[in-house]
């Protein structure tokens, strides 16, 4: 929170120097009442500890990053402030700020630096710059960073989170100098680059990318944002010289083709809506690779598309990222799985006898794990729908409830309808906005580590 003195010192904003001063002295403050309180504690946590820490923790990342909005006066509402905040920390990218010309440099960054922030988990860098703090370290590491990430990374935790960071800080970098060299400000350019790599969304411009007319521009923010969508794992072994380890990867193999061949079916469908067929590419591949990566920049407005190309985009929504990456959603390796198994199923229904072992890739799928991947995907199945009943109950038309449900949960961002890629949440009654900021953390800390906190058990030591 600190750094948002840079842009509002640099661009002299006197007034968010010092709200932001004021944020900073309370998170700090906050930040020691915690070190005293805990300070005659032991230095070892279990597993359920690990899993208050994360779960209570990332509700209170939202309180206090909430503060800066309440004292820039840009949201009075404190609810719509923890919304805007959660909604930055989870990497979804909805807003309730309709003017986004009238945000000071200083807070526009703070709200990009969230979504940084959140996309390799703050958590994870605690971790990283921290000593081990015993066996509920893994189980923080597992909590939070979103999906399995197994490829080849060191054995010590530490080392994992280390290198995760690394490679996530190196490749942010390489965007700045690439949008900026693009031409794009170097504000815009920072601030659009922790967002690409966090597959957040959030823009410093009212019209999203949509505001960059330069296609280049909008080339360098695709290949991106598929970069933030692989597998963190695979970057580590291609820096260990490994580069054929990707192209062996299925899950990477079936990311890469599936966002293709979304791409262009996209493409194809909005042909009529554009002058030219290149324009057509490129805005259809920059929306499929948005909303697959559930990064949720627009450079169009997808709620006028065709019912075909609007429903594809929403089972993109579904999909989501590779596991291990900042993206959201179901992640690609869960769907493999389930598909292998409902193909294992029907193989079995006119050959029970014959014992096969359900494989993606060369890796072998044990039953428990199977298992698991079917409990997530009924459960999110469940609070999408279960969500989507709330939100109508509120007020709210099926698509503008359903799309922002899955929009929440997937942590995409925009919907269709009424919180669609030109539009925004501030209409959404508050009870509307806190069911789907808690959405929101519960997408993105993969749902158990949040339900886990509604079992009576639980609490029982």
């Amino acid at each position: 929170m600190f750094t948002s003195l840079i842009p509002a010192l640099f661009y002299g904003e006197n007034e968010t120097v010092i709200n932001f001063s004021i944020s900073t002295l309370i998170g700090l403050l906050l930040g020691i009442a915690f070190f005293v309180w805990g300070k005659k504690a032991g230095v070892t946590i279990n597993r359920r500890d690990a899993l208050a820490v994360v779960a209570i923790g990332w509700i209170g990342f939202g309180v206090v990053g909430a503060i800066p909005f309440m004292l820039e006066e840009v949201l009075t509402n404190p609810i719509d402030a923890f919304f805007e905040t959660v909604s930055g920390f989870t990497t979804t990218g909805s807003t309730v700020i309709t003017d986004l010309d009238k945000v000071s440099y200083g807070l526009l960054y703070w709200r990009s630096l969230t979504q940084w922030l959140g996309g390799m988990g703050i958590i994870v860098l605690f971790i990283a710059v921290l000593p081990q703090l015993g066996i509920g370290v893994r189980q923080m590491f597992r909590s939070e960073v979103p999906g399995p990430i197994t490829e080849g990374l060191k054995p010590k935790l530490k080392e994992t989170a280390s290198i995760l960071w690394k490679i996530y800080l190196g490749i942010t970098l390489a965007e700045i100098l690439l949008l900026w060299a693009a031409g794009m400000s170097i504000f815009d350019a920072v601030c659009h680059s922790l967002t690409t790599m966090a597959t957040g969304g959030y823009s410093t411009r009212d019209e999203s990318i949509a505001y960059y007319s330069n296609p280049l521009i909008q080339i360098i923010i695709i290949v991106f944002m598929l970069a933030a969508g692989v597998n963190f794992g695979l970057y580590y072994q291609v820096a260990k010289g490994k580069w054929k380890m990707p192209f062996k990867n299925s899950e990477f193999r079936v990311y890469i083709g599936l966002l293709l061949a979304a791409g262009l079916v996209l493409s194809v469908s909005i042909m009529h809506l554009h002058t030219n067929f290149f324009d057509a590419v490129r805005h259809g591949f920059f929306q499929s690779v948005s909303i697959g990566t559930t990064t949720g920049y627009a450079t169009d407005d997808f709620d006028i598309y065709p019912p075909f190309a609007k429903v594809l985009l929403v089972v993109l929504m579904f999909i989501g990222g590779s596991a291990g990456s900042t993206g959201g959603g179901m992640k690609v390796s869960r769907i493999m799985v389930l598909v292998k198994a409902a193909y294992h199923e029907v193989y079995h229904t006119f050959r029970p006898q014959v014992v096969v072992s359900l494989k993606v890739g060369k890796n072998v799928i044990s039953e428990s794990v199977v298992k698991s991947i079917s409990a997530f995907f009924i459960i999110f199945i469940l609070i999408f729908v279960l969500g989507t009943l709330f939100l109508t109950a509120l007020g709210l038309d099926m698509v503008t409830a359903f799309s922002a449900t899955i929009a929440a949960l997937g942590n995409i961002g925009p919907g269709l309808a009424k919180v669609g890629a030109t539009q925004h949440y501030a209409h959404v009654p508050y009870a509307g906005k806190l069911f789907l900021a808690i959405a929101m953390i519960l997408g993105r800390l993969e749902l158990f580590t949040i339900l886990v906190l509604f079992s009576p058990k639980f609490w029982k030591s």
